[in-house]
């Protein structure tokens, strides 16, 4: 004759559950940090995406400054330039200045500085107000009627602004049985993402 089952003692059975409590509880922690992990590396991406972007403005805008700035120098540029004439000589830097010109005609033109730091790591491309850069369009009037595009967002902050120095270049030219010493131009460059502090700067050598 079959003997009916006894049920489990009491104490064996609050155990059970307690143990099942437990894994319940440690499942529902990992299941979380997983979904808080898969949110920091969503964010993270986003983030990293959004700082390329930014980047990327501020690398266009400096690219621009620096194709207006060839303009600004060739004698023969489609004519934008309205100082040609200060690069023209290429054995003549009268119109560059020590430390960078300011005024309406020699903004942005800065001496070789022998003794000292070069200009574009001195000059302060921020600045607008007395600038000692010259911004996009200054001097080519590309800005005129349509400024640079600027605003923030998918914008710049500000336009574009470049210095032109003139070193000397190794070469010499040789004019009526005399030896002079003649110029290149190395250009710098600085672009701005939508912040201000977002910056990409970029240099060229300009040989006429």
């Amino acid at each position: 004759m079959a003997r009916p089952l006894s049920p489990p003692p009491a104490g064996r059975a609050s155990l059970q559950q307690g143990a099942s409590l437990i894994v319940v509880l440690i499942l529902l922690i990992v299941v979380s940090l997983l979904g808080v992990g898969s949110i920091q590396i969503a964010t993270m991406g986003e983030r990293s995406a959004r700082n390329d972007r930014d980047q990327q403005i501020a690398w266009q805008a400096a690219e621009a400054a620096l194709m207006d700035a060839e303009l600004d120098m060739d004698p023969n540029g489609m004519g934008l330039g309205s100082r040609r004439s200060s690069f023209a000589p290429i054995t003549d830097a009268s119109a560059f200045v020590l430390n960078c010109g300011s005024s309406s005609t020699n903004r942005g033109l800065c001496a070789e500085n022998p003794s000292g730091k070069p200009a574009w790591l001195v000059v302060d491309f921020l600045s607008t107000s007395s600038p000692k850069t010259a911004g996009w369009g200054d001097f080519t009037g590309r800005n005129n009627p349509t400024p640079y595009p600027t605003g923030g967002g998918l914008k710049s902050f500000q336009a574009p602004r470049y210095v032109i120095e003139a070193i000397k270049d190794p070469a010499e030219v040789q004019t009526k049985g005399i030896v002079e010493s003649r110029y290149v131009y190395r250009v710098t460059a600085m672009g701005f993402g939508p912040r201000q502090d977002i910056q990409a700067v970029m240099q060229m050598i300009y040989r006429d």
